[in-house]
């Protein structure tokens, strides 16, 4: 070997070549940016928007980017001053993203910028660390480098796969402005009154393909999406149940669909059911609630509180999975609806768009059941109340909820069956009870007499 060969740097734990191993400065400003992205994101920022995060998380890195290369100039012999582009680039891209909070579909359009860049960034780190780095300090900056190269695999795979609408297929009903942006609806049968589905936390309309073509063979009933769900656009209103009211109203108005309606909602769209039924008394003629939330949830269901601030803190970093690729290992939404519906549904979850969606909506969930407390009494409006006993068994409260719901109406009916939250919709008998549910309250609106007892 010539002189003119490189040679590798000795080992940072040689105390000979340094006042501090470099093993232990590099491992200290790569734990760093770890644990305070985690912070940041987990701690600080659980309902900050997706850019503000992505924002925080880049700016973690940048300092521990910064760090690294300042500390092995300082403290070792081992002088890692290519670490400062790297540190330059992600607090670039991380003071972007916390100055102009973009929101779709620029953080969309943005992927085609920063995977690719971040993947380079990947290779450029790995690169150096092989030229400048030797023995195990080198293994903890390879394993952020092949964090960088396959997040931004990531961001370009999930910006190269079809919008969720184009992957979900052909959108059956038609897209119906409410004064500025656009809802779906898709209504079938014909008949009255009317029945009108309401969509679950994180639900869409293809979910109900058990039970709407069902009650579409004895009268007229419409599936929806709200805003930002499904085939609908998005809205810069709040995600709580007094705007999914105000936007069902006027959806099913522009629509030229006449009431009173039939509302049945399952989970979340249980309390906007109510919601709407508060604000617009005399357009409802029945309610069906499939293991409805409650609008007393938040006092009377003892886990909720808990419940909320994990999820709060779950929903803040999916759609940013989702974002990455990284998301569609885990495929959070799998529903077990027939035919098309499920790859439908499948295809509106499991994307950055259908998690942001959730993540608003879970968030808006002590505003929307303080909403829908507006509404004490449904009067003789005919109400059946289905109750999912996994629930009952494992939620204390949730029972005592459910009853409650059933007292605000004196033509009501509440069923424990034994099943989990989803079989109203995703299992052939819960969706069959749920059926004959709504089949009874159309019953009982038709003839103006009380609902039968099972």
């Amino acid at each position: 070997m010539t002189s003119a060969t490189r040679t590798r740097p000795a080992p940072a734990t040689d105390p000979a070549s340094a006042r501090v191993p470099a093993g232990r400065v590099i491992a200290a400003a790569m734990v760093a940016g770890v644990g305070s992205a985690a912070v940041l994101v987990f701690g600080v920022l659980p309902g900050a928007r997706e850019s503000t995060i992505i924002g925080a998380t880049f700016a973690a890195f940048a300092v521990a980017w910064a760090l690294l290369a300042r500390l092995t100039i300082r403290l070792t012999a081992l002088a890692l001053r290519w670490a400062y582009l790297p540190a330059a680039l992600l607090a670039a891209a991380s003071a972007f993203l916390l100055l102009f909070t973009p929101v779709e579909p620029t953080m969309t359009q943005l992927a085609w910028v920063w995977a690719p860049a971040l993947a380079a960034l990947g290779v450029f780190v790995a690169w150096r660390t092989r030229r400048t780095v030797a023995g195990l300090p080198a293994v903890t900056v390879y394993a952020v480098a092949l964090a960088m190269l396959l997040s931004g695999l990531g961001g370009l795979l999930q910006v190269l796969m079809p919008a969720p609408e184009a992957a979900a297929g052909a959108m059956p009903g038609r897209l119906v402005d409410v004064g500025g942006y656009r809802l779906h609806i898709s209504c079938t049968g014909s008949g009255s009154p009317t029945v009108v589905m309401l969509n679950g936390l994180g639900e869409t309309s293809p979910q109900w393909e058990r039970v709407d073509p069902a009650i579409a063979r004895t009268t007229r009933v419409c599936v929806y999406d709200r805003a930002g769900q499904g085939w609908s656009d998005d809205s810069s209103n709040p995600a709580d149940a007094t705007s999914a009211a105000t936007d069902l109203h006027r959806l099913l108005a522009a629509a030229g669909e006449t009431g009173p309606f039939v509302l049945a909602g399952h989970s979340l769209g249980g309390v906007h059911a109510l919601a709407y039924a508060a604000m617009y008394p005399h357009d409802v003629a029945g309610v069906v609630l499939l293991d409805s939330a409650s609008p007393h949830q938040v006092d009377v269901v003892k886990s909720f509180a808990g419940e909320y601030e994990v999820m709060r803190r779950v929903l803040a970093v999916l759609p940013t999975l989702f974002r990455f690729g990284i998301g569609h290992i885990l495929q959070a939404m799998t529903p077990s609806t027939p035919g098309t519906a499920a790859a439908q549904s499948a295809a509106f979850a499991n994307s950055p768009r259908g998690m942001q969606n959730m993540r608003a909506e879970q968030e808006a969930l002590p505003v929307a059941f303080a909403q829908a407390q507006a509404v004490t009494t449904l009067g003789r409006t005919p109400l059946v109340v289905l109750t999912a006993k996994d629930n009952v068994d494992h939620k204390p409260g949730w029972g005592t909820a459910q009853g409650e719901l059933a007292r605000l109406s004196t033509n009501s009916r509440h069923t424990v069956a034994n099943l989990d939250h989803m079989a109203f919709l995703d299992d052939p008998a819960g969706s069959a009870l749920s059926v004959e549910a709504i089949g009874d309250v159309i019953a009982s609106v038709r003839s103006h007499v009380p609902l039968r007892t099972r």
